[in-house]
C-alpha cells in the first residue's frame, strides 16, 4: 500500500482513483499506476531524493497516463500495431495528461514528470525531445519504472514479459532511452516492493506475440512496452 504524508492523504485518495480508473481503460490485466509508484519510489530512495521532490514522483507516478484516459481512443486497447497516424495522435497523451494533472490539483513538479516521462536520453523522446541531463532526474526515475512495470504486465496487444526478460530489455536500451545510471542502479535492487512479472499468471486477456519495431528503428515506440 502506498503511504502519503498526512497532508497529502486527500489529495492521495484522488489521485488513487484516478490510477484505477486509468488502469481499468488501458486494460492492464494488474494494476498498473501503483505499481509504477512503488517501483519509481524505491529508485527515489536509492537517489536520495528530497521529500518533495518524491512526493511530486509519487504523484506522477499514479497519473502519468491520465491523458490516454482522457483521450479515450479504442486503438490503445486494440490488439494489433498502431497506423503512423495513430501513433502521431497519442503522442499528445503526456500533454493532455499534464493538462489533466494540473486539473486534478497535482503540483506543478507532478505535472512536468507527467509531461516528461517519455522522454528518451539521446533526444528520440517526447513532446519536447529533452536530451540527458535535460530530462529531470525524477521523469529519468519514472521512465525506467514505467517501462519494467508494462513490460512485465499483459496488455491486449501483448503477453507478459519474465523479469530476466524485462532486464535484458532495460540493459540493451540504457543509454538510448534510458539513463544508463539510473538503470544501472533500478537492475542492482535485488527485493523490489511489487511482484517481479506476471509472465505466467492465468490472464483473462486477449494475447497476442509482441511485434518491438524500435530495434530496428530506435525511434520511439508509443504502445511497445
Amino acid at each position: 500500500m502506498i503511504q502519503f504524508e498526512e497532508n497529502e492523504r486527500v489529495a492521495g485518495e484522488v489521485f488513487l482513483r484516478l490510477a484505477g480508473t486509468t488502469d481499468e481503460f488501458e486494460a492492464y490485466a494488474h494494476p498498473h499506476a501503483v505499481r509504477v509508484a512503488r517501483l519509481a519510489d524505491e529508485l527515489a530512495k536509492v537517489f536520495r531524493l528530497a521529500r518533495a521532490d518524491r512526493s511530486a514522483l509519487l504523484f506522477a507516478a499514479l497519473s502519468h497516463d491520465i491523458g490516454e484516459m482522457t483521450m479515450k481512443r479504442d486503438y490503445i486497447k486494440r490488439n494489433g500495431s498502431l497506423t503512423e497516424e495513430e501513433r502521431v495522435d497519442l503522442a499528445r497523451h503526456p500533454v493532455i495528461g499534464e493538462q489533466e494533472a494540473a486539473r486534478a490539483g497535482a503540483s506543478r513538479g507532478t505535472q512536468l514528470l507527467v509531461r516528461w516521462h517519455h522522454e528518451w536520453w539521446n533526444g528520440a523522446g517526447y513532446p519536447d525531445a529533452l536530451r540527458g541531463e535535460q530530462i529531470p532526474l525524477a521523469a529519468r526515475l519514472l521512465h525506467v519504472a514505467d517501462a519494467y512495470a508494462s513490460l512485465t504486465d499483459a496488455r491486449p496487444f501483448r503477453p507478459a514479459r519474465t523479469e530476466a526478460e524485462a532486464r535484458v530489455h532495460l540493459a540493451e536500451w540504457a543509454g538510448i532511452e534510458f539513463d544508463p545510471r539510473v538503470t544501472r542502479a533500478f537492475l542492482a535492487i535485488h527485493a523490489l516492493p511489487e511482484p517481479r512479472s506476471y509472465a505466467g499468471a492465468a490472464e483473462a486477456i486477449a494475447r497476442r506475440p509482441e511485434m518491438d519495431e524500435r530495434r530496428a528503428s530506435a525511434t520511439p515506440s508509443i504502445l511497445g512496452l
